[in-house]
């Protein structure tokens, strides 16, 4: 019989290992261990608050935001008062806002603030009309694109995130037709509806958020995923 001590062993063991899938099991069986899981968590990611905020990082920091404790809650904005991720920014854009409704996974409101995000970036002609076009992509910082993906990535089990889309777009050979099915925007050659038609929660396929432009096609996500932010990316 295993006990309750072998069992948190155990489980901390898998948070420190190297699969990402074992991590993610082990921060929900934490949570269901109640408060010796929730502490355990909350010592996991104060130890690691030094290190590079990986997948790991981002969901603790959203399941011990998540139980609503008021001192946990504390402790959290005490180390980390804008989010476990920072967030540079070339053009000094605030991207506070964004990492709070991923922390919550509000997916659907975050992915209207990447929208208008995006269209900061473009600047105030692409704000005012609310799309971005694809020349204004490519003169998009670098740095600001990865924050935003980061902020995706590490916020929704690494499923969500621009470098997500250019993987699976890679991984069809740069197939737009085929792209397009794979991460959900089309079904049967038919653009999937906006907004009811899209998944806004981690079920959905990898690589369907964040939608980038309510007009979807071709120019503007070849460029977004063909962007040097990701030329560093295998």
């Amino acid at each position: 019989m295993v006990s309750d001590g072998d069992t948190l062993v155990d489980l901390r063991n898998r948070l420190q290992g190297d699969s990402l899938k074992k991590q993610l099991s082990a921060v929900h069986e934490l949570l269901a261990l109640g408060q010796e899981g929730i502490d355990l968590l909350t010592t996991t990611l104060v130890e690691r608050k030094d290190q590079p905020p990986t997948v790991l990082d981002g969901k603790i920091f959203q399941v011990l935001y998540a139980t609503e404790q008021e001192d946990l809650r504390g402790m959290l904005t005490e180390h980390w008062p804008q989010g476990r991720l920072e967030m540079p920014s070339e053009q000094a854009i605030d991207y506070t806002l964004l990492q709070d409704l991923l922390v919550r996974q509000e997916f659907e409101e975050a992915d209207r603030v990447t929208l208008a995000k995006l269209c900061e970036l473009a600047g105030p002609t692409a704000t005012k009309r609310k799309w971005v076009y694809f020349t204004e992509v490519e003169q998009f910082p670098v740095v600001d694109l990865q924050t935003i993906d980061r902020l995706w990535l590490v916020y929704s089990e690494g499923k969500f995130g621009f470098s997500v889309q250019r993987r699976v777009w890679l991984s069809l050979s740069q197939n737009w037709d085929k792209f397009w099915p794979r991460i959900g925007w089309k079904d049967d050659n038919i653009w999937t509806r906006y907004p009811g038609g899209f998944i806004w929660d981690l079920s959905a396929p990898d690589g369907h958020l964040p939608l980038s432009n309510q007009l979807r096609g071709v120019r503007m996500m070849s460029s977004l995923l063909t962007h040097p932010a990701w030329h560093d990316e295998v």
